[in-house]
This record gives C-alpha cells, sequence and structure tokens, in this order.
C-alpha cells in the first residue's frame, strides 16, 4: 500500500473513532507497527495529528462542521442530553461553536429559555421555537465551521450574562488546562466564560488528552466537566484539585 494512502486511512480511523493504538493501526491497514510509528511522525509533522503514547489522536479543530458533526454522534449525544438537564426554565443559557452544543440545543425545544450563542448550527435548529428567546451574538462569519468570531462577538458578549456556559474543546491537558486548535476562537471563548455564572465543559472522551495548541483557561474556571467515558487519573486529579466536578453522561438525571 502507498504511503499516502495509508496516510488518508490512519486520518479516517482516528477521526470516526477518536484515539488508536500504534497496534490497531497496525492490524487495521496490514503493515508493521515500525510502519505506523513513521507514517504518524510523518503526520505530526505536516500538523494532521497529535502522537500520544502508544498510538495518535487526530486534529479536529479546523474541519468543516459538516464533517465534525458526524464523528462521535452518540457520544456527543449523551452528553447533551446529560447537560440539558442542569438547566431549569427561565435560566439563561450560552452556547458554544462547535458540534456537541449542537447536540445539546437539539435537546432544549420546548423549554422557556434564553440562549445566547455564536454557533449558527445552534441558531438554525432554534430558530423557530416560539419559547425560547434566541441571542445571535455579531461578528465576522467562519462559513465552513459555522461560527462567528472577531471583536464584535467579544464586544457583544461584555453587554451580556448567562447562568450556564456548555464550552466545547479540541483537548483538556493532563493539568486540567482547556485548548483548542483554532487561535482565532480562544478569545470568544475567553469572552463566553468571564460571562457566565457557571461554566461547564462538554468533553467526550477523544478530548483526553486530545488536541490544541492554544490554551482557553485553566481548570479553576470551570465549574463542571461533562464526559461519556472514565478520565485518565491524572487529568481527574487536576480537574478535582481546582474543585471541578466530573459528570458522567448516563449517570442519572440531574438536580436543576
Amino acid at each position: 500500500m502507498l504511503a499516502e494512502r495509508r496516510h488518508q486511512l490512519i486520518l479516517r480511523a482516528l477521526r470516526s473513532g477518536g484515539p488508536a493504538a500504534v497496534t490497531d493501526l497496525s492490524e487495521q491497514l496490514g503493515v508493521s507497527p515500525a510502519t505506523i510509528r513513521r507514517d504518524l511522525v510523518k503526520l505530526e509533522e505536516d500538523g494532521l495529528l497529535t502522537r500520544v503514547h502508544g498510538g495518535a489522536v487526530a486534529e479536529e479543530g479546523d474541519q468543516p462542521f459538516a464533517e465534525v458533526a458526524e464523528v462521535r454522534v452518540a457520544e456527543k449525544d449523551a452528553i447533551a442530553e446529560r447537560a440539558a438537564a442542569m438547566v431549569a426554565d427561565g435560566q439563561t443559557v450560552l452556547l458554544d461553536i462547535g458540534t456537541t452544543a449542537y447536540r445539546l440545543a437539539r435537546h432544549l425545544h420546548g423549554r422557556r429559555l434564553t440562549v445566547i450563542t455564536s454557533n449558527l448550527v445552534v441558531y438554525e435548529e432554534l430558530a423557530d421555537d416560539e419559547g425560547i428567546e434566541l441571542v445571535l451574538l455579531g461578528g465576522m462569519v467562519r462559513r465552513e465551521y459555522r461560527s462567528l468570531v472577531g471583536f464584535l462577538t467579544e464586544d457583544n458578549l461584555r453587554q451580556l450574562h448567562a447562568d450556564w456556559l456548555f464550552l466545547g474543546t479540541s483537548g483538556v491537558r493532563p493539568g486540567g488546562q482547556v485548548m483548542d486548535t483554532t487561535v482565532v476562537e480562544v478569545p470568544v471563548k475567553r469572552a463566553m466564560i468571564n460571562a457566565s455564572d457557571k461554566v461547564v465543559l462538554l468533553a467526550d472522551a477523544a478530548k483526553f488528552p486530545g488536541t490544541g495548541m492554544a490554551k482557553v483557561c485553566d481548570p479553576e474556571h470551570l465549574d463542571m466537566v461533562v464526559t461519556n467515558a472514565p478520565i485518565d487519573p491524572a487529568t481527574r486529579s487536576s480537574l478535582e484539585e481546582a474543585g471541578v466536578e466530573v459528570v458522567m453522561a448516563g449517570a442519572g438525571k440531574v438536580r436543576t
């Protein structure tokens, strides 16, 4: 098999299934672990993945929204349902850009809420729900990523207040730092944090450690992390030391 074809298959496997071990990729592609390791080195040099102990994770931050929306749908939906149960009627909810926030919006239909967002897909999802007061933040449109960013978005957020922020991420470091691969989105995420009483990070298993070169915030800025799988001991310890509650999706109802 040509190297270019192997690289395509490796990236497809990582994007559809999350982090993968060298041994698993070796079996899937029918080549030696040494060949896979060389492929991972090359793909990391190209900025397409991040090598982790024993394997790799894909760089997903700059994939178009439509592609990311098809990845790990069941996991994201379980997290979204759990997060939606935290919100009480009459509250104001700030939804971040990204696909998990979109899944959360789908669980808010029929509620009496105010939703603030720079996520165009969230806006489209809730636009016809008359029970929801919908606030769309201004800004520069990132068409492929279905979001609004820039100083206009940040200025809007300085004039608003939310009871809850549901925040997305590209990855969470073992020290609990929330990371993102897309630098232009980081100032908006920070402004969202400053505008909110409670900050809840939505992170499926692929986000530990996930990816990202730009730090959004330290764990001290979070109140909760909602996830669908056990977090590695180092990251869990960092989050607990910062006073962050780790909530497992599918672990029962949340009292609001």
